[in-house]
């Protein structure tokens, strides 16, 4: 499958999140302005978030309204991030591609 250099990019951004901090996942969304954010799970005493929680956060925290994609990078088989939940409450159809650490679109 032939990816959207735009859907890439969100893509490469989670892997280098992940990669960055030695975090579970990473995760990356982008607005409908095209900004993109990156972030990687958070797991403190006080705090636990999804990767793609903490990115939708980071998106509406500089304002984003609505988003046109996401992407989670992780070891797992599937996607059951509660991140997805978050995704869609910004915009109900934005696609998120699930994609193992090396990059390889899973779904």
């Amino acid at each position: 499958m032939e990816l959207d250099p735009e859907d890439a990019k969100i893509i490469t951004l989670a892997r280098s999140a992940r990669a960055r901090t030695g975090a579970a996942e990473g995760a990356a969304v982008r607005d409908t302005d095209g900004r993109t954010y990156a972030a990687c799970t958070v797991a403190l005493p006080s705090l636990s978030l999804s990767a793609l929680q903490a990115a939708v956060a980071a998106a509406v925290a500089s304002g984003a309204l609505a988003l046109e994609a996401a992407a989670i990078v992780t070891e797992a088989a599937d996607a059951t991030d509660p991140g997805i939940a978050a995704v869609h409450d910004l915009t109900p159809s934005a696609p998120v591609l699930l994609a193992a650490p090396d990059g390889t679109l899973i779904s």
